[in-house]
């Protein structure tokens, strides 16, 4: 999957010096990852989500299923495995996402907040994030991992592993150009101009057209699903070690800044993914296992009378 993600510049010291330097952009690259500009204030909350947020485990290339248990957002992870963030921006304009695991800035380190540096998504584009950025051209990769081997408990921050957030802003937009005053048209002639512009209309509206969404993963309704709660009812007895996510093996990855105004100094949405072992998810009742068999008796019928009958023929 090609990634367009664009990290937002961060903003140099006020000075006469600085300011010519403030709109420079950085070096290109193929995957664009950029700190996050001064909030602004006005607050506009869409009705649709702006951004898809979901997890991929790189080793089989598959989403992670999606469990909900009391209002949350719950995936499975698998010690070991290797797993990216895919972000999809749903909207026509640009959206700056501040991206955390375990309560830590996947991009800068700092234990996360709103207003710090995020990525940036060109409109309908997605991208798949991979790791914790170290450079301009690398990160180490995100890995599922015992609490112990967390990234976050490993910097003395282990009270919020196990969650994945996102908080996604939109961008201010830009100042529209005046346009020069037209004489009023005739009758004749505006019947004309609407006709004209019709087939362009429709045309706009056909490349405006966002792609389809991608089908909501409903991990109860999968077959795997069925397969795994059996699994876990089966192996699954008790709780291991709560799931975290490690500093992996540093990997190629080229980011490049830009320069992002947000429309309001609070994220026109936040995300939100809790994960941890399927053996955990189990044991604290977020995967439903299937009902168990009932169990063998020793006399399962009492009105049967007379001695053992032949077994049918085979």
């Amino acid at each position: 999957m090609s990634a367009h993600c664009q990290l937002p510049r961060p903003r140099p010291p006020v000075h006469a010096s600085a300011t010519g330097r403030r709109r420079a952009l950085g070096l290109a690259a193929a995957l664009l990852c950029l700190p996050a500009l001064p909030a602004c204030a006005a607050d506009a909350y869409p009705r649709a989500p702006l951004l898809d947020l979901s997890v991929v485990d790189r080793d089989t290339g598959q989403v992670l299923g999606v469990y909900r248990h009391e209002g949350r957002s719950f995936v499975a992870g698998q010690p070991g495995r290797r797993y990216a963030l895919r972000l999809i921006n749903r909207s026509p304009g640009r959206v700056l996402v501040v991206l955390s695991v375990d309560g830590v800035n996947v991009v800068s380190g700092e234990t996360a907040a709103l207003g710090q540096t995020g990525y940036v998504l060109d409109p309908w584009r997605s991208c798949d994030i991979t790791g914790w950025r170290k450079s301009d051209t690398a990160v180490a990769a995100f890995e599922f991992a015992a609490l112990a081997d967390a990234y976050a408990t490993r910097t003395g921050r282990p009270g919020n592993v196990g969650v994945i957030g996102a908080a996604v802003f939109a961008e201010r937009p830009a100042p529209q150009a005046m346009l020069p005053l037209r004489p009023p048209l005739n009758l004749a002639d505006a019947g004309r101009a609407r006709a004209a512009a019709a087939p362009a209309a429709e045309a706009s509206k056909s490349a405006a057209a966002p792609p389809p969404a991608a089908a909501a993963v409903d991990a109860d309704a999968a077959t795997g699903a069925s397969i795994a709660r059996r699994a876990a009812a089966a192996q699954l007895a008790q709780r291991s070690e709560k799931l975290g996510t490690a500093h992996g093996s540093q990997e190629w990855s080229v980011s490049q800044r830009t320069t992002f105004e947000r429309q309001s100094s609070r994220p026109q949405q936040l995300v939100e993914l809790a994960y941890d072992s399927l053996a955990n998810l189990v044991a604290a009742g977020v995967i439903a296992v299937d009902p168990p068999q009932a169990q063998a008796r020793a006399f399962p019928g009492d009105d049967r009378r007379g001695y053992v009958p032949d077994p049918p023929p085979r």
